[in-house]
């Protein structure tokens, strides 16, 4: 009993760093649906304006990733592996990352976006963010950890179905565009889309080794 009361006074106690991935993982979200409506969006100008508020989420993340690492140097007893704390950070701040990195190149190439590719490519990102904020959203306490799993198998069958999004699209530009300069463009922005959905991938490797080790 004294041993349980000595180790409270270590715990930190606002659970800051669930506080701080949960904010992480709510603005990936943001971020993802303000790139399909990038994706939708077929006003340059218009298009320029959303580009420039995922940016700005972008910069709130870096906020939070920069504090969460704080927070890492702060704190003596962590909820989870410190390096595990610091993978998790890492893999969210490169989804944003990748979703900023897509809106940018589909803004700088000022691509028709009317393209097949491109919206299952944003689709499926919102998918995958929405299934990594909801597991990140459990890491709190760890009593459901069925919809943990769920979230991340999901995540898992979003990347392969990015794989199968990319080789469609490579095959179709190539097939029916009939401009260099275009299929030069598409082919980048496909590139970084699906990297994107590596990227929830791997977050969610992330997530499944620590409910391995502390569920």
């Amino acid at each position: 009993m004294a041993i349980n009361s000595f180790m409270k006074i270590f715990l930190p106690k606002d659970r800051v760093f669930y506080n701080l991935f949960e904010q992480v993982s709510a603005k990936v979200v943001t971020m993802s649906h303000k790139l399909k409506e990038a994706v939708n969006e077929h006003d340059f100008d218009k298009r320029a304006t959303i580009t420039s508020q995922i940016e700005e989420l972008e910069h709130v993340n870096d906020d939070l990733t920069h504090k969460i690492f704080t927070e890492l140097g702060r704190n003596f007893i962590t909820p989870f592996d410190r390096e595990d704390i610091h993978y998790l950070a890492s893999a969210l701040d490169d989804i944003a990352d990748y979703i900023f990195a897509s809106s940018k190149k589909i803004n700088f190439y000022r691509v028709n976006t009317n393209d097949l590719g491109m919206q299952k490519f944003a689709d499926l990102i919102v998918q995958g963010c929405e299934y990594i904020h909801s597991a990140v959203s459990e890491l709190r306490n760890m009593k459901n950890l069925r919809q943990i799993t769920e979230a991340l198998v999901k995540i898992n069958s979003i990347e392969n179905q990015a794989d199968d999004v990319f080789d469609m699209s490579i095959e179709r530009l190539f097939a029916t565009e009939p401009d260099a300069k275009e299929v030069i463009k598409k082919r980048e922005i496909y590139q970084v889309m699906e990297i994107a959905t590596d990227k929830c991938e791997d977050a969610a490797n992330v997530i499944e080794s620590i409910i391995v080790k502390y569920a």
